[in-house]
């Protein structure tokens, strides 16, 4: 682990002294407070890696941490999962472009918390174990169900982690210069090592801590905005219209979605993709019971909701300074360096100069990382424990399960990296849009139906979840961001950016279809199980406790 640990330092320092820096010559010195900082939050986070690999000995272990993580720090974790790159960087670009219409995505991001405290939070603690798999697949089919969770599973991290890893690539690549392939396969191999060694323990308090400094950072933040305009939030929008190339109509809704499709259809991606979401779901297995597991959405909820206050803020904060005389500095051939994505960064360096813009990069990069490690471990469980444990190997031992997860951190990072590095003009908000998206037509649905609707059967599920999947890859294959502007053909197909509204709408009915017309003994028996489930989802009678240590 320590030889490890040696040769990131190694590979790190040379990519950041072999980085192609004549930006950086010639707008500012290089940034050694940032290069400090990362090089603090990397070891320190290391060194926490090598003591969760000592703790994690079962599978348990590795996807849950025992279970021994309290409601509070399950909360903060699953705030730090949830504030990703996207979050950080791709919202509050958006609302330094569009304004107000960012402002409602980070609203359309929250609501999807109330939706996991009343009908998910408790009944994902007492009927799973390891993954939303386990709950879904509880009474039906376990072949079919787990194999179809796996491949929903895969296809939101997939997108999600494309995000993170363009965040990663650009933020780096406008502290150092550093070319942004080398960043994006620093973050990767940091991920691979992070979660491979250290598991959810690891995952759980690299969360935790980049929550703390990220809730910190952004609230410096607005705070220093809000000093510039005597903590008068009116002063501050009154001068970000003024100097907005888009005037006072970054004030009202419509720059960014146009007609009611898409707003109602972006607005469901994002509100039922929370729930649906596999990193943030797998997190209510790491506490001892139910009662934390609400807890922790409670927690979450509030420091989630605090954020994007926050946030707003900090998007036109930076319209208001970016846009100003002393801001002309930050721009290259009438472009924000870095593209939108960066405008935060650049916000904080404005603030409180270099020593803030490391702790802001550092924060920025401590983000993605906390959150690609979660993505990468619900990419490897849905592998190593939905389909090899339980459908390839039944009789797999805890070692062979764990073995196999390992092995997929490193495949997941690899094509994580190569999607990075294929998507750097993307923005990162529109990506995790997508994810949530899918999320909302393959996941939540099955999910959802199979905790509280008794008709459910195996057939239903696995002929309507595919349904739903499908539909939704299909329509964003099909839609302006792939088909036209990624793979160059003149109109596209289907002409709204998010399918959600159809994709969803869709999947639930097709499960509700092909559930009323299974008439077979199977689907009898499945149905005259859900009084057991039912049971043990509102009591967790049956269900694990913590691991003791």
């Amino acid at each position: 682990m320590l030889r490890v640990l040696a040769l990131i330092s190694i590979i790190a320092l040379s990519a950041f002294a072999a980085g192609d820096a004549s930006f950086e010559a010639s707008k500012r010195e290089l940034n050694i407070p940032a290069i400090i900082m990362f090089f603090i939050f990397i070891m320190g986070t290391l060194a926490l890696t090598y003591w969760a690999a000592k703790k994690t000995k079962s599978a348990s272990d590795f996807y849950t941490a025992g279970g021994g993580i309290t409601g509070f720090q399950n909360g903060l974790a699953i705030a730090g999962d949830y504030m990703s790159a996207a979050a950080f960087l791709g919202v509050s670009g958006l609302i330094y472009l569009k304004g107000y219409d960012g402002v409602i995505y980070a609203v359309s991001f929250l609501v999807g918390w109330p939706i996991i405290l009343f009908f998910m939070a408790e009944k994902l603690r007492n009927l799973g174990k390891f993954t939303f798999a386990d709950i879904a697949a509880y009474r039906l089919g376990q072949k079919e169900i787990r194999t179809l969770a796996a491949f929903g599973t895969l296809s939101v991290v997939v997108l999600y982690l494309i995000a993170q890893m363009v965040g990663a690539g650009k933020l780096i690549q406008v502290l150092f210069g550093m070319e942004y392939e080398f960043a994006v396969i620093l973050v990767g191999v940091m991920m691979i090592i992070y979660v491979t060694f250290g598991g959810m323990l690891a995952t759980t308090w690299v969360q935790i801590i980049k929550a703390c400094l990220l809730l910190s950072g952004v609230t410096f933040m607005a705070v220093m905005v809000l000093y510039h305009f005597d903590f008068n939030f009116e002063s501050l929008a009154v001068t970000a219209a003024e100097r907005h190339n888009d005037g006072e109509a970054i004030l009202a809704p419509g720059g960014f979605i146009s007609d009611p499709i898409s707003a109602i259809s972006l607005g469901m991606a994002l509100m039922l993709g929370t729930a649906g979401l596999p990193h943030v779901l797998m997190r209510f297995f790491t506490v001892g019971n139910a009662k934390e597991a609400r807890k922790s959405v409670v927690y979450a909820t509030g420091f989630v909701g605090y954020f994007w206050i926050i946030i707003t803020i900090v998007g036109f904060g930076a319209i208001a300074f970016l846009n100003s005389d002393a801001g002309a500095a930050y721009f290259v051939d009438g472009k924000l360096f870095g593209g939108n994505n960066m405008a935060s960064i650049h916000l904080s360096h404005m603030l409180g100069g270099n020593a803030f813009l490391g702790f802001i990069s550092a924060v920025a990069f401590a983000t993605i990382l906390a959150v690609v490690s979660g993505l990468t471990l619900s990419g490897a469980s849905a592998i190593s424990h939905d389909l090899y444990s339980n459908v390839i190997n039944p009789n797999a031992t805890d070692e062979q399960v764990v073995k196999i997860s390992r092995i997929t951190v490193v495949v997941v990072g690899f094509v994580g990296v190569i999607l990075g590095i294929a998507f750097e003009q993307q923005n990162i908000a529109y990506m995790v849009g997508l994810a949530f998206g899918i999320a909302a037509s393959a996941n939540f649905p099955i999910l959802f139906l199979s905790i509280y609707w008794r008709g459910l059967t195996t057939r239903g599920a696995f002929l309507g979840g595919l349904t739903g999947l499908v539909t939704a890859v299909t329509l964003v294959i099909i839609g302006p961001i792939v088909w036209v502007q990624i793979l160059g053909n003149a109109e596209a197909l289907f002409p709204y950016k998010h399918p959600a509204l159809f994709s969803v709408t869709i999947a639930f009915v097709a499960i509700w279809f092909f559930s009323k017309v299974d008439n077979s003994e199977r689907g009898k028996t499945e149905k005259e199980l859900f009084r057991a489930q039912n049971i043990r989802a509102n009591t967790g009678i049956g269900a694990s406790g913590a691991v003791d240590h």
